[in-house]
């Protein structure tokens, strides 16, 4: 089958340097969720690649193309001057196979499903073999609003698309729609497609008008429609992109609690990437999932975290506003509140990383704990570790990363600083305040500070001013003379 997804529009009102198709929906350009699509419908076996046509920023819809492993193998066809959905189809003319048909989708129509595109190809099956066919995608809308309206005769055949801009207004009465996707015979669409005419409101040739040319040359035309109604939905502006957003979000939201999660508020979460989930997990509200991340069974996160690309064991607890990226958390650990793990940040289970602590490119053992203001990177930590308020392993030297390594049941006091390279072993205990600079041996104190010291000592008073001693002294007669009376 040939596939064609057309994506050369400017989309003005987007009002973006940004080319329409590449604008995201969760996280994901619009026109990845098409060639996703695509990709899926064709099989590891196709014989030709999808076919994008490329306009408005083409170079950098080209430059995106490249970047990814996939879309690499994707062709493009350049429609240089904008003027209507036939003529860009007109561009791929050469790279048609005359004997596979001709499935038409489109960049900024991004949510529709395999499911309806495999339906619709089902219908023009016939298309293969001496029989012609074409098949629409159609849609019912209560609002059909800036849609082409499908015509059908007496016998409730379809005989024509019209433009909303063409339309009588018996016809904008009509509440089905043409979402554009298709799939037409190719041989009589290389026919078709030269017959064009842009004798129309808006001075372009329209695909639509093949469909008239295809009942007049005697060809069936079936129709079918999709599950959801977002799955035919286009995005023109930021407006629609928002709304259609919240659209696939709750879809996604509905999808999670199918699956057993518990969500605080549907409404209130956002997936940009994959989120696999085990059971009884509870999300709450206002939580950002991107990227690859699996939640084990039991999980509880709290409200406002962002957790990206994480693999989180059973039973964790991550509490609110803690923002994870790459990491690796063990059964049991509590994380949070205000809480950071960074890329390479693996935690053993039971391990507790509390406020406003950091850990980046480091191995906690199991339980272990850093429960307020601490930070540690390029480290190694062992198991039952206590690592107090303030600590910092100070692993850069302004030119290279230098790795911390403290051994298990080590006790590290507050506000210390390990400077690496640097190991604390086995049983060791820190003073608070301590600055370590050399191995700190095993079962022993280390402590690193000045010697303290009481002095005699007055403290500075302020000094007053003539005109505010005059108010005081004042003030000091009034009062004795009151005292006096009494």
């Amino acid at each position: 089958m040939n596939i064609v997804i057309l994506a050369a529009g400017q989309g003005k009102r987007m009002k973006s340097a940004l080319p329409k198709v590449l604008q995201t929906l969760a996280g994901k350009p619009l026109l990845q969720y098409v060639l996703d699509t695509a990709f899926s419908l064709q099989g590891k076996q196709a014989k030709q690649a999808p076919i994008v046509v490329v306009g408005h920023g083409a170079a950098d819809v080209k430059s995106f193309l490249a970047e990814h492993a996939t879309f690499n193998k994707v062709s493009t066809v350049l429609q240089a001057e904008q003027k209507g959905t036939g003529h860009a189809l007109l561009q791929t003319l050469s790279k048609l196979d005359s004997q596979e048909p001709t499935l038409v989708l489109y960049g900024d129509v991004p949510l529709t499903s395999k499911r309806a595109l495999s339906i619709l190809t089902k219908l023009a099956d016939a298309a293969r073999g001496q029989e012609s066919a074409l098949a629409l995608l159609t849609q019912n809308l209560d609002v059909p609003t800036g849609y082409g309206r499908i015509l059908r005769d007496s016998n409730g055949a379809v005989c024509a698309i019209v433009e909303e801009k063409d339309a009588t207004f018996a016809q904008k009465q009509i509440t089905e729609i043409n979402t554009g996707i298709m799939v037409l015979p190719t041989t009589p669409l290389k026919k078709w497609l030269k017959s064009l005419s842009a004798n129309n409101a808006q001075g372009e040739y329209y695909l639509t008008d093949v469909i008239a040319m295809a009942v007049k040359d005697g060809v069936p035309i079936r129709t079918a429609q999709a599950d959801h109604e977002f799955e035919t939905i286009g995005v023109n502006s930021r407006e629609q992109l928002a709304s259609l957003e919240r659209v696939y979000q709750l879809q996604l939201a509905h999808d999670l609690m199918e699956a057993g999660v518990s969500l605080a508020d549907p409404a209130r979460i956002d997936i940009r990437g994959k989120l696999d989930c085990g059971s009884d997990v509870f999300i709450d509200v206002g939580c950002v999932f991107e990227g690859q991340v699996h939640l084990a069974a039991g999980v509880k996160i709290g409200p406002y975290c962002v957790v990206r690309d994480c693999d989180i064991g059973k039973d964790v607890t991550i509490q609110a506003f803690s923002h994870l990226d790459g990491a690796k958390v063990g059964t049991n650990a509590v994380i949070g509140p205000y809480a950071r793990l960074r890329p390479g940040a693996e935690l053993a289970s039971e391990v507790h990383i509390g406020n406003f602590v950091e850990v980046k490119n480091s191995k906690i053992g199991t339980n272990s704990k850093a429960n307020h203001l601490s930070y540690v990177g390029d480290s190694i930590v062992g198991a039952r570790v206590n690592i107090g308020a303030g600590t910092i392993t100070c692993n850069y030297d302004g030119v290279n990363k230098h790795q911390t390594i403290i051994e298990d049941d080590v006790f590290i006091g507050s506000d210390t600083q390990l400077v690496a390279p640097v190991r604390v072993k086995r049983g060791a205990t820190l003073g608070a305040g301590t600055t370590l600079t050399k191995d700190a041996p095993a079962n022993q104190l280390t402590i690193s500070r000045a010697k303290q010291i009481s002095l005699e000592w007055k403290r500075p008073t302020k000094k007053v001013t003539t005109k505010v001693a005059t108010k005081q002294a004042v003030k000091k007669v009034a009062k004795k003379a009151l005292k006096g009376r009494k």
